[in-house]
């Protein structure tokens, strides 16, 4: 059974990202994950191995769709806010920044968090 080259290309750029962007606890890193039905984000301390905070597009009882990114972006914001952290490191996940991501990271911005 082969492997597609498109998920190597794709595992490969999630490598290039992952050796550049690490998260501490006072600056956590914001992983995204998207697929055709759902959209979630993790803030995630790599030091210690843990998640911070963590919210799922099922929250806010959304769409996959570009509302429903800006409505998860709102909420992950309004909960990392909560947990008094101000600043983050965003981790595409190899994703392209447009679409669903880029909603996603815009919201985020408003609601106040500083990437």
């Amino acid at each position: 059974m082969s492997v597609s080259l498109k998920h190597l290309h794709r595992q490969a750029r999630k490598r290039r990202i992952r050796a550049k962007v690490q998260g501490t606890l006072e600056r956590p890193r914001l992983s995204v994950y998207r697929s055709l039905t759902a959209i979630s984000v993790q803030l995630i301390d790599d030091q210690a191995g843990k998640t911070l905070v963590s919210a799922e597009l099922r929250e806010v009882k959304g769409k996959p769709t570009l509302e429903g990114a800006k409505k998860l972006g709102m909420l992950l914001a309004k909960k990392t806010l909560a947990a008094n952290i101000a600043t983050v490191v965003f981790d595409r996940n190899a994703y392209r920044y447009h679409g669903r991501i880029k909603a996603l990271a815009d919201a985020a911005r408003e609601g106040g968090l500083v990437f």
